[in-house]
Protein backbone atom coordinates (compact mmCIF):
# COMPACT_ATOMS: atom_id res chain seq x y z
CA UNK A 1 0.00 0.00 0.00
CA UNK A 2 1.40 3.43 -1.12
CA UNK A 3 2.09 6.04 1.80
CA UNK A 4 -1.00 9.09 1.66
CA UNK A 5 1.58 11.60 0.29
CA UNK A 6 2.33 9.82 -2.68
CA UNK A 7 -1.27 10.89 -3.97
CA UNK A 8 -1.97 13.59 -2.17
CA UNK A 9 -3.13 17.40 -3.02
CA UNK A 10 -2.20 19.40 -0.58
CA UNK A 11 -3.91 23.24 -0.33
CA UNK A 12 -0.77 25.64 0.75
CA UNK A 13 -2.22 28.23 2.99
CA UNK A 14 -0.38 32.00 3.70
CA UNK A 15 -2.12 32.42 7.13
CA UNK A 16 -2.39 36.34 6.90
CA UNK A 17 -3.67 36.79 3.68
CA UNK A 18 -6.12 33.62 4.15
CA UNK A 19 -8.67 34.68 6.77
CA UNK A 20 -9.18 37.66 9.65
CA UNK A 21 -10.35 36.38 12.66
CA UNK A 22 -10.04 39.14 14.83
CA UNK A 23 -10.37 42.54 12.47
CA UNK A 24 -7.20 43.86 12.81
CA UNK A 25 -6.28 43.39 8.94
CA UNK A 26 -4.30 40.90 9.09
CA UNK A 27 -5.42 36.47 8.26
CA UNK A 28 -4.43 34.40 11.62
CA UNK A 29 -5.71 30.80 12.89
CA UNK A 30 -9.22 31.71 13.92
CA UNK A 31 -9.46 32.83 10.93
CA UNK A 32 -8.10 30.00 9.11
CA UNK A 33 -10.27 27.56 11.51
CA UNK A 34 -13.40 29.14 10.68
CA UNK A 35 -12.67 28.58 6.93
CA UNK A 36 -11.12 24.80 7.16
CA UNK A 37 -14.73 23.25 6.07
CA UNK A 38 -14.27 25.18 2.37
CA UNK A 39 -10.49 23.79 2.25
CA UNK A 40 -12.11 20.36 3.15
CA UNK A 41 -14.63 20.68 0.18
CA UNK A 42 -11.98 21.12 -2.22
CA UNK A 43 -11.25 17.40 -2.18
CA UNK A 44 -7.97 17.81 -1.00
CA UNK A 45 -5.94 15.62 1.68
CA UNK A 46 -4.11 18.06 3.14
CA UNK A 47 -2.62 21.91 4.21
CA UNK A 48 0.68 22.99 4.14
CA UNK A 49 0.62 26.20 6.34
CA UNK A 50 3.36 29.01 6.33
CA UNK A 51 4.94 30.29 9.17
CA UNK A 52 3.12 31.43 12.12
CA UNK A 53 5.95 31.24 15.04
CA UNK A 54 6.80 34.11 16.63
CA UNK A 55 8.38 36.72 14.58
CA UNK A 56 9.62 40.33 13.91
CA UNK A 57 7.81 39.94 10.78
CA UNK A 58 10.78 41.39 8.79
CA UNK A 59 9.99 38.72 5.83
CA UNK A 60 6.44 37.99 6.80
CA UNK A 61 7.75 35.08 9.20
CA UNK A 62 10.28 33.40 7.61
CA UNK A 63 12.64 35.58 10.17
CA UNK A 64 11.52 33.47 13.21
CA UNK A 65 12.03 34.14 16.64
CA UNK A 66 10.70 31.10 18.35
CA UNK A 67 10.49 27.98 16.33
CA UNK A 68 8.04 26.28 19.16
CA UNK A 69 5.46 29.35 20.27
CA UNK A 70 2.77 31.03 17.79
CA UNK A 71 3.08 35.21 17.08
CA UNK A 72 0.69 36.93 19.06
CA UNK A 73 -0.51 38.71 15.34
CA UNK A 74 -2.12 35.03 14.89
CA UNK A 75 -3.52 33.75 17.76
CA UNK A 76 -2.48 31.60 20.75
CA UNK A 77 -1.00 27.85 20.55
CA UNK A 78 -4.36 26.94 21.87
CA UNK A 79 -5.99 28.61 19.14
CA UNK A 80 -3.31 26.30 16.96
CA UNK A 81 -4.35 22.83 18.68
CA UNK A 82 -8.02 23.79 18.22
CA UNK A 83 -6.89 24.24 14.34
CA UNK A 84 -4.98 20.73 14.28
CA UNK A 85 -7.70 19.17 16.23
CA UNK A 86 -10.58 20.58 13.62
CA UNK A 87 -8.44 19.89 10.81
CA UNK A 88 -7.56 16.45 11.46
CA UNK A 89 -11.66 16.09 12.40
CA UNK A 90 -12.57 17.37 8.48
CA UNK A 91 -10.07 14.28 7.59
CA UNK A 92 -7.07 17.15 6.99
CA UNK A 93 -3.41 16.51 7.25
CA UNK A 94 -1.02 19.59 8.50
CA UNK A 95 2.03 20.55 6.99
CA UNK A 96 4.12 22.89 8.80
CA UNK A 97 7.30 25.51 7.92
CA UNK A 98 10.42 25.00 9.38
CA UNK A 99 13.43 27.19 8.53
CA UNK A 100 16.38 25.69 9.26
CA UNK A 101 18.74 27.76 7.01
CA UNK A 102 18.36 31.20 9.04
CA UNK A 103 16.22 32.99 12.12
CA UNK A 104 15.41 35.98 13.17
CA UNK A 105 18.26 38.21 14.53
CA UNK A 106 15.82 38.69 17.63
CA UNK A 107 15.87 34.96 18.01
CA UNK A 108 17.46 34.69 22.18
CA UNK A 109 20.36 32.37 20.92
CA UNK A 110 21.42 35.17 18.38
CA UNK A 111 21.14 38.06 20.63
CA UNK A 112 22.66 35.84 23.07
CA UNK A 113 26.05 35.74 20.25
CA UNK A 114 25.96 39.79 19.96
CA UNK A 115 26.15 40.20 23.26
CA UNK A 116 28.98 37.33 23.91
CA UNK A 117 31.71 39.23 21.63
CA UNK A 118 34.10 37.76 19.50
CA UNK A 119 35.33 34.32 19.35
CA UNK A 120 32.49 33.78 22.28
CA UNK A 121 31.04 30.18 22.10
CA UNK A 122 27.71 31.48 21.51
CA UNK A 123 28.75 32.60 18.12
CA UNK A 124 29.41 29.45 17.20
CA UNK A 125 26.13 28.55 16.21
CA UNK A 126 26.37 31.38 13.64
CA UNK A 127 28.66 32.58 10.92
CA UNK A 128 30.36 35.56 12.80
CA UNK A 129 33.53 36.50 10.97
CA UNK A 130 36.28 38.70 10.52
CA UNK A 131 36.32 40.68 7.62
CA UNK A 132 38.73 41.97 5.51
CA UNK A 133 40.90 45.39 5.56
CA UNK A 134 40.76 47.49 2.57
CA UNK A 135 44.37 49.07 3.76
CA UNK A 136 46.09 49.09 6.75
CA UNK A 137 44.92 50.41 9.82
CA UNK A 138 41.45 50.24 8.50
CA UNK A 139 40.34 47.07 10.33
CA UNK A 140 37.59 44.76 9.05
CA UNK A 141 36.23 47.45 7.65
CA UNK A 142 35.19 45.07 4.35
CA UNK A 143 32.89 42.22 4.62
CA UNK A 144 34.83 38.49 4.70
CA UNK A 145 34.01 37.63 1.30
CA UNK A 146 32.17 39.03 -1.98
CA UNK A 147 28.73 36.96 -0.97
CA UNK A 148 25.38 38.87 -2.03
CA UNK A 149 21.91 38.32 -0.68
CA UNK A 150 18.88 37.00 -2.25
CA UNK A 151 17.22 40.16 -1.42
CA UNK A 152 19.89 42.56 -2.75
CA UNK A 153 22.91 43.99 -1.56
CA UNK A 154 26.22 41.77 0.36
CA UNK A 155 25.47 38.81 2.38
CA UNK A 156 26.85 40.08 5.28
CA UNK A 157 26.65 43.07 7.98
CA UNK A 158 28.84 44.18 10.99
CA UNK A 159 27.81 42.40 14.45
CA UNK A 160 28.57 46.01 16.26
CA UNK A 161 28.83 48.84 14.20
CA UNK A 162 31.51 50.90 15.17
CA UNK A 163 33.15 49.33 17.60
CA UNK A 164 36.84 48.96 17.66
CA UNK A 165 36.79 45.71 19.11
CA UNK A 166 33.83 43.75 17.92
CA UNK A 167 35.32 43.75 14.18
CA UNK A 168 33.16 40.60 13.27
CA UNK A 169 30.83 40.51 10.57
CA UNK A 170 28.11 37.81 10.28
CA UNK A 171 26.32 36.41 7.23
CA UNK A 172 22.94 36.73 6.14
CA UNK A 173 21.86 35.21 2.78
CA UNK A 174 18.65 36.70 3.26
CA UNK A 175 17.81 40.12 5.15
CA UNK A 176 20.17 41.61 7.78
CA UNK A 177 17.58 40.29 10.09
CA UNK A 178 17.54 36.68 9.30
CA UNK A 179 20.96 35.58 10.25
CA UNK A 180 22.31 31.95 8.75
CA UNK A 181 22.58 29.36 11.29
CA UNK A 182 26.28 27.22 11.71
CA UNK A 183 25.59 24.01 10.93
CA UNK A 184 28.62 22.79 10.89
CA UNK A 185 28.39 23.23 14.69
CA UNK A 186 26.60 19.92 15.97
CA UNK A 187 24.89 22.06 18.56
CA UNK A 188 22.64 23.92 15.40
CA UNK A 189 21.73 19.79 14.98
CA UNK A 190 20.55 19.39 17.97
CA UNK A 191 18.83 21.98 18.28
CA UNK A 192 16.45 21.52 15.28
CA UNK A 193 15.98 17.77 16.35
CA UNK A 194 14.03 19.47 19.51
CA UNK A 195 11.65 21.70 17.31
CA UNK A 196 10.98 18.78 15.24
CA UNK A 197 10.04 16.44 17.99
CA UNK A 198 7.96 19.50 19.59
CA UNK A 199 6.12 19.75 16.50
CA UNK A 200 5.53 16.06 15.66
CA UNK A 201 4.66 15.35 19.32
CA UNK A 202 1.93 17.81 19.11
CA UNK A 203 0.49 15.84 16.37
CA UNK A 204 1.48 17.42 13.10
CA UNK A 205 1.53 15.65 10.01
CA UNK A 206 4.77 16.52 8.37
CA UNK A 207 6.85 19.50 7.62
CA UNK A 208 8.06 21.83 4.56
CA UNK A 209 11.69 22.43 4.54
CA UNK A 210 12.71 25.81 3.77
CA UNK A 211 15.65 26.78 1.61
CA UNK A 212 16.61 22.83 2.24
CA UNK A 213 19.31 23.32 0.13
CA UNK A 214 20.78 25.60 1.81
CA UNK A 215 22.10 24.81 5.28
CA UNK A 216 25.92 24.23 5.27
CA UNK A 217 28.52 26.75 3.30
CA UNK A 218 32.00 26.01 1.28
CA UNK A 219 34.30 25.45 4.02
CA UNK A 220 36.60 28.38 4.53
CA UNK A 221 33.93 30.52 2.47
CA UNK A 222 35.65 31.71 -0.35
CA UNK A 223 35.08 34.25 -3.07
CA UNK A 224 31.92 33.46 -5.67
CA UNK A 225 33.25 33.59 -8.80
CA UNK A 226 30.70 36.25 -9.78
CA UNK A 227 29.23 38.77 -7.35
CA UNK A 228 26.13 39.21 -8.87
CA UNK A 229 23.04 40.18 -6.82
CA UNK A 230 22.07 36.36 -5.75
CA UNK A 231 18.37 36.80 -7.47
CA UNK A 232 17.85 32.93 -8.65
CA UNK A 233 17.37 30.67 -5.35
CA UNK A 234 21.06 31.01 -4.61
CA UNK A 235 21.76 29.08 -7.84
CA UNK A 236 24.61 32.09 -8.69
CA UNK A 237 26.88 31.44 -5.52
CA UNK A 238 27.03 27.35 -5.28
CA UNK A 239 29.23 28.34 -2.61
CA UNK A 240 26.32 28.58 -0.39
CA UNK A 241 23.95 25.61 -0.87
CA UNK A 242 23.94 21.85 -2.37
CA UNK A 243 27.38 20.72 0.04
CA UNK A 244 27.46 17.25 0.33
CA UNK A 245 26.77 17.16 4.27
CA UNK A 246 23.72 18.49 4.03
CA UNK A 247 22.23 15.35 2.69
CA UNK A 248 22.85 13.95 6.67
CA UNK A 249 20.97 16.14 8.05
CA UNK A 250 17.71 14.85 6.03
CA UNK A 251 18.90 11.09 7.20
CA UNK A 252 18.83 12.23 10.72
CA UNK A 253 15.36 13.90 10.11
CA UNK A 254 13.78 10.94 7.97
CA UNK A 255 15.20 8.86 10.92
CA UNK A 256 13.47 10.71 13.32
CA UNK A 257 9.88 11.16 11.15
CA UNK A 258 9.84 7.33 11.14
CA UNK A 259 10.10 7.11 14.57
CA UNK A 260 6.30 8.34 15.10
CA UNK A 261 3.36 6.38 13.61
CA UNK A 262 2.12 7.23 11.44
CA UNK A 263 5.43 8.28 9.70
CA UNK A 264 5.60 11.91 9.22
CA UNK A 265 6.16 13.71 5.93
CA UNK A 266 9.24 15.33 5.06
CA UNK A 267 8.84 18.43 1.99
CA UNK A 268 11.72 19.88 0.33
CA UNK A 269 12.02 23.67 -0.87
CA UNK A 270 15.12 22.67 -3.16
CA UNK A 271 15.30 25.21 -5.74
CA UNK A 272 18.34 23.11 -7.82
CA UNK A 273 18.27 21.57 -11.29
CA UNK A 274 15.93 18.39 -11.00
CA UNK A 275 19.12 15.87 -11.26
CA UNK A 276 20.53 17.71 -8.26
CA UNK A 277 17.17 17.98 -6.06
CA UNK A 278 16.39 14.56 -6.87
CA UNK A 279 19.27 13.38 -4.72
CA UNK A 280 17.51 15.11 -1.57
CA UNK A 281 14.79 12.34 -2.10
CA UNK A 282 16.73 9.33 -1.73
CA UNK A 283 15.56 6.08 -0.06
CA UNK A 284 16.59 7.43 3.55
CA UNK A 285 16.28 11.32 3.21
CA UNK A 286 13.57 13.67 2.59
CA UNK A 287 9.87 12.03 1.01
CA UNK A 288 9.41 14.78 -1.27
CA UNK A 289 11.02 18.09 -2.74
CA UNK A 290 9.23 20.64 -4.88
CA UNK A 291 10.20 20.46 -8.46
CA UNK A 292 11.14 23.67 -9.06
CA UNK A 293 12.57 24.02 -12.28
CA UNK A 294 8.46 23.20 -13.01
CA UNK A 295 7.06 25.42 -10.88
CA UNK A 296 8.48 28.24 -12.85
CA UNK A 297 7.28 27.66 -16.55
CA UNK A 298 6.07 30.31 -18.48
CA UNK A 299 3.41 28.91 -21.42
CA UNK A 300 6.12 26.76 -23.66
CA UNK A 301 5.37 23.58 -24.47
CA UNK A 302 9.22 23.03 -25.70
CA UNK A 303 9.88 24.11 -21.95
CA UNK A 304 7.47 21.66 -20.21
CA UNK A 305 7.89 18.64 -21.73
CA UNK A 306 12.14 19.16 -21.08
CA UNK A 307 11.68 19.71 -17.44
CA UNK A 308 9.10 16.78 -17.57
CA UNK A 309 11.62 14.69 -19.41
CA UNK A 310 14.04 15.48 -16.49
CA UNK A 311 12.35 14.91 -13.65
CA UNK A 312 11.39 11.81 -15.02
CA UNK A 313 15.17 10.71 -15.12
CA UNK A 314 15.62 11.72 -11.76
CA UNK A 315 12.60 9.70 -11.00
CA UNK A 316 13.98 6.71 -12.49
CA UNK A 317 17.33 7.33 -11.00
CA UNK A 318 16.18 8.29 -7.57
CA UNK A 319 12.63 6.45 -7.05
CA UNK A 320 10.53 9.30 -5.51
CA UNK A 321 7.88 10.99 -7.91
CA UNK A 322 7.97 14.93 -8.84
CA UNK A 323 6.29 16.75 -6.33
CA UNK A 324 4.06 19.16 -8.96
CA UNK A 325 3.39 22.84 -8.46
CA UNK A 326 2.93 25.94 -10.83
CA UNK A 327 2.13 28.41 -8.04
CA UNK A 328 3.17 29.51 -4.49
CA UNK A 329 3.61 32.50 -2.34
CA UNK A 330 6.87 33.66 -4.13
CA UNK A 331 5.98 33.03 -7.58
CA UNK A 332 3.87 35.54 -10.30
CA UNK A 333 0.42 33.91 -10.30
CA UNK A 334 -0.16 31.90 -13.42
CA UNK A 335 -3.34 33.37 -14.85
CA UNK A 336 -0.84 36.94 -14.93
CA UNK A 337 2.36 34.44 -15.80
CA UNK A 338 0.79 32.51 -18.76
CA UNK A 339 -0.66 35.69 -20.20
CA UNK A 340 -3.07 38.12 -18.35
CA UNK A 341 -7.06 38.48 -19.28
CA UNK A 342 -8.76 36.10 -20.53
CA UNK A 343 -6.17 34.21 -22.25
CA UNK A 344 -4.18 33.91 -19.39
CA UNK A 345 -7.44 32.53 -17.08
CA UNK A 346 -8.06 29.81 -20.12
CA UNK A 347 -4.28 28.74 -19.76
CA UNK A 348 -4.56 28.93 -15.81
CA UNK A 349 -7.22 26.12 -15.76
CA UNK A 350 -5.77 24.35 -18.72
CA UNK A 351 -2.45 24.11 -16.79
CA UNK A 352 -4.23 23.45 -13.36
CA UNK A 353 -6.38 20.64 -14.98
CA UNK A 354 -2.82 18.89 -16.40
CA UNK A 355 -0.83 19.46 -13.32
CA UNK A 356 -3.29 17.00 -11.16
CA UNK A 357 -2.81 14.56 -14.13
CA UNK A 358 0.42 13.96 -13.49
CA UNK A 359 2.23 11.33 -11.58
CA UNK A 360 2.72 12.45 -8.17
CA UNK A 361 1.62 14.58 -5.37
CA UNK A 362 0.41 18.10 -6.05
CA UNK A 363 0.91 21.31 -4.21
CA UNK A 364 -1.75 24.56 -4.93
CA UNK A 365 -1.69 27.50 -3.68
CA UNK A 366 -4.52 29.12 -1.71
CA UNK A 367 -6.49 31.29 -4.53
CA UNK A 368 -5.44 29.11 -7.35
CA UNK A 369 -8.18 27.45 -7.39
CA UNK A 370 -10.05 30.61 -8.14
CA UNK A 371 -7.84 32.11 -11.13
CA UNK A 372 -7.11 34.42 -9.21
CA UNK A 373 -4.31 37.19 -10.85
CA UNK A 374 -1.15 38.89 -9.45
CA UNK A 375 -1.97 42.19 -8.38
CA UNK A 376 -0.20 45.18 -9.00
CA UNK A 377 0.08 46.08 -5.72
CA UNK A 378 0.95 49.74 -5.04
CA UNK A 379 4.20 50.94 -4.85
CA UNK A 380 3.57 52.74 -1.44
CA UNK A 381 1.81 49.50 -0.07
CA UNK A 382 4.59 47.05 -0.96
CA UNK A 383 5.88 45.35 2.19
CA UNK A 384 8.32 42.62 0.66
CA UNK A 385 11.65 42.95 1.58
CA UNK A 386 12.64 41.97 -1.84
CA UNK A 387 11.28 45.28 -3.11
CA UNK A 388 13.64 47.82 -0.98
CA UNK A 389 16.53 45.98 -1.55
CA UNK A 390 16.04 43.89 -5.24
CA UNK A 391 13.13 45.54 -6.97
CA UNK A 392 11.73 42.69 -6.49
CA UNK A 393 8.22 42.34 -5.29
CA UNK A 394 6.29 39.30 -4.43
CA UNK A 395 3.38 40.98 -2.79
CA UNK A 396 1.15 40.87 -5.57
CA UNK A 397 0.55 36.99 -4.61
CA UNK A 398 -0.01 37.38 -1.08
CA UNK A 399 -3.22 39.91 -1.21
CA UNK A 400 -5.99 38.63 1.20
CA UNK A 401 -8.41 35.71 -0.35
CA UNK A 402 -11.85 37.40 -1.59
CA UNK A 403 -14.12 35.51 0.20
CA UNK A 404 -17.92 37.38 -0.68
CA UNK A 405 -18.74 39.48 -4.26
CA UNK A 406 -19.51 42.85 -1.58
CA UNK A 407 -16.75 44.74 -0.41
CA UNK A 408 -17.19 44.84 3.45
CA UNK A 409 -15.24 43.30 5.88
CA UNK A 410 -12.43 43.64 2.25
CA UNK A 411 -14.84 41.03 0.51
CA UNK A 412 -15.52 38.97 3.71
CA UNK A 413 -11.75 38.47 4.69
CA UNK A 414 -12.08 40.21 7.68
CA UNK A 415 -15.27 40.66 9.92
CA UNK A 416 -17.99 43.42 8.94
CA UNK A 417 -17.96 46.48 10.73
CA UNK A 418 -15.00 47.65 12.86
CA UNK A 419 -12.23 46.28 11.01
CA UNK A 420 -8.87 47.64 10.17
CA UNK A 421 -7.83 48.08 6.43
CA UNK A 422 -6.18 45.03 5.27
CA UNK A 423 -2.42 44.77 5.38
CA UNK A 424 -2.18 44.56 1.98
CA UNK A 425 -4.73 46.64 -0.45
CA UNK A 426 -7.43 44.59 -2.17
CA UNK A 427 -7.67 45.91 -5.89
CA UNK A 428 -10.85 47.10 -7.67
CA UNK A 429 -13.18 44.30 -8.86
CA UNK A 430 -11.76 41.56 -6.24
CA UNK A 431 -15.31 40.20 -5.54
CA UNK A 432 -15.87 39.01 -9.07
CA UNK A 433 -13.29 36.44 -7.66
CA UNK A 434 -14.75 35.62 -4.50
CA UNK A 435 -15.52 32.20 -3.31
CA UNK A 436 -19.31 33.03 -2.64
CA UNK A 437 -19.69 33.58 -6.01
CA UNK A 438 -17.96 30.92 -7.81
CA UNK A 439 -19.39 28.56 -5.34
CA UNK A 440 -22.81 29.33 -7.63
CA UNK A 441 -21.42 29.13 -10.82
CA UNK A 442 -20.86 25.56 -12.22
CA UNK A 443 -18.37 26.71 -14.80
CA UNK A 444 -16.57 28.46 -12.04
CA UNK A 445 -12.86 28.17 -11.77
CA UNK A 446 -13.62 26.52 -7.95
CA UNK A 447 -15.71 24.63 -9.77
CA UNK A 448 -13.70 22.65 -11.83
CA UNK A 449 -10.83 22.33 -9.35
CA UNK A 450 -12.95 20.77 -7.33
CA UNK A 451 -14.30 18.13 -10.15
CA UNK A 452 -10.78 17.43 -11.13
CA UNK A 453 -9.64 16.99 -7.51
CA UNK A 454 -12.37 14.24 -7.04
CA UNK A 455 -11.93 11.96 -10.32
CA UNK A 456 -7.70 12.16 -9.34
CA UNK A 457 -9.27 10.71 -6.00
CA UNK A 458 -11.47 8.24 -7.92
CA UNK A 459 -8.90 7.17 -10.50
CA UNK A 460 -6.22 6.67 -7.72
CA UNK A 461 -9.18 4.64 -6.00
CA UNK A 462 -9.89 2.59 -8.58
CA UNK A 463 -6.19 1.38 -9.72
CA UNK A 464 -5.74 3.81 -13.21
CA UNK A 465 -2.89 5.67 -11.33
CA UNK A 466 -0.52 4.03 -8.62
CA UNK A 467 2.75 5.15 -7.13
CA UNK A 468 4.59 3.24 -9.85
CA UNK A 469 3.42 5.28 -13.08
CA UNK A 470 6.16 7.57 -14.56
CA UNK A 471 5.94 10.25 -16.98
CA UNK A 472 6.99 10.29 -21.01
CA UNK A 473 6.43 13.28 -22.23
CA UNK A 474 6.29 14.61 -26.04
CA UNK A 475 5.44 17.40 -28.28
CA UNK A 476 3.34 16.78 -30.72
CA UNK A 477 2.10 18.40 -34.12
CA UNK A 478 0.51 21.64 -33.34
CA UNK A 479 2.49 22.37 -30.17
CA UNK A 480 0.07 19.69 -28.24
CA UNK A 481 2.02 18.56 -25.09
CA UNK A 482 1.25 15.40 -23.65
CA UNK A 483 2.39 13.44 -20.82
CA UNK A 484 1.89 9.37 -20.99
CA UNK A 485 1.41 8.74 -17.25
CA UNK A 486 0.80 5.01 -18.09
CA UNK A 487 -0.29 2.48 -21.07
CA UNK A 488 -3.60 3.74 -20.17
CA UNK A 489 -3.97 7.40 -19.18
CA UNK A 490 -2.42 10.26 -20.72
CA UNK A 491 -2.76 13.78 -20.19
CA UNK A 492 -2.72 16.44 -22.99
CA UNK A 493 -2.25 20.63 -23.45
CA UNK A 494 -2.96 22.63 -26.39
CA UNK A 495 -0.34 25.41 -25.90
CA UNK A 496 -0.24 26.39 -29.92
CA UNK A 497 -2.81 28.85 -31.50
CA UNK A 498 -4.74 26.13 -33.49
CA UNK A 499 -7.24 23.30 -32.55
CA UNK A 500 -5.51 19.97 -32.50
CA UNK A 501 -6.27 16.51 -33.03
CA UNK A 502 -6.42 14.52 -30.27
CA UNK A 503 -4.63 11.24 -29.89
CA UNK A 504 -6.88 8.55 -29.38
CA UNK A 505 -8.71 7.13 -26.42
CA UNK A 506 -11.62 8.25 -24.21
CA UNK A 507 -11.76 11.82 -22.91
CA UNK A 508 -12.42 11.35 -19.41
CA UNK A 509 -11.86 15.15 -18.36
CA UNK A 510 -11.37 18.43 -20.03
CA UNK A 511 -11.02 21.95 -18.70
CA UNK A 512 -13.64 23.77 -21.08
CA UNK A 513 -15.66 21.92 -22.84
CA UNK A 514 -14.23 20.10 -26.46
CA UNK A 515 -15.79 22.09 -29.13
CA UNK A 516 -15.59 19.18 -31.76
CA UNK A 517 -14.84 15.63 -30.71
CA UNK A 518 -11.22 14.24 -31.50
CA UNK A 519 -10.00 18.20 -31.40
CA UNK A 520 -8.47 19.88 -28.42
CA UNK A 521 -8.93 23.99 -28.99
CA UNK A 522 -5.96 25.92 -27.95
CA UNK A 523 -5.40 26.90 -24.06
CA UNK A 524 -7.45 23.90 -23.15
CA UNK A 525 -6.35 20.59 -21.43
CA UNK A 526 -7.69 16.54 -21.18
CA UNK A 527 -7.47 13.32 -19.33
CA UNK A 528 -7.43 10.30 -21.58
CA UNK A 529 -8.43 7.03 -20.50
CA UNK A 530 -6.12 5.00 -23.74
Amino acid sequence: MSDWWQSAVIYEVYPRSFGDGNGDGVGDLSGLIERLPYIASLGVDGIWMTPFQPSPQVDQGYDVSDYCGVDPLFGTMGDFDQLLEKAHALGLRVLLDVVPNHCSSAHPLFQQALAAGPSSPERGLFHFVQGRSSAPGSLSDLPPNNWQSVFGGRAWSRANPGSDTDTEWYLHLFSAGQPDWNWRNPAVGDYFEGVLRFWFDKGVDGLRIDVAHALFKADGMPDAASASPVVDGLRSNPLVSDQEEVHEVYRRWRRLAEKYQPHRLLVGEVNLEPARAARYTRGDEMHQAFAFAFVKLGWDAAAWAQVGTELEEARKLHGAAPTWALENHDIVRTVTRFGGGDTGARRARAALVALLGLPGAAYIYQGQELGLPEVDVPEQARVDPMWARGGVTRDGARVPLPWTEDSAGSHGFSPTGGAQAPWLPIPDGWGSHAVKRQQRDPRSPLALATRAIALRRQLWADGTFTADDGGTWRVEAGNLLTCERSPGFLVALAMGSEPVKLPAGVVLFSASPLEQDGWLQPDNAVWLRR
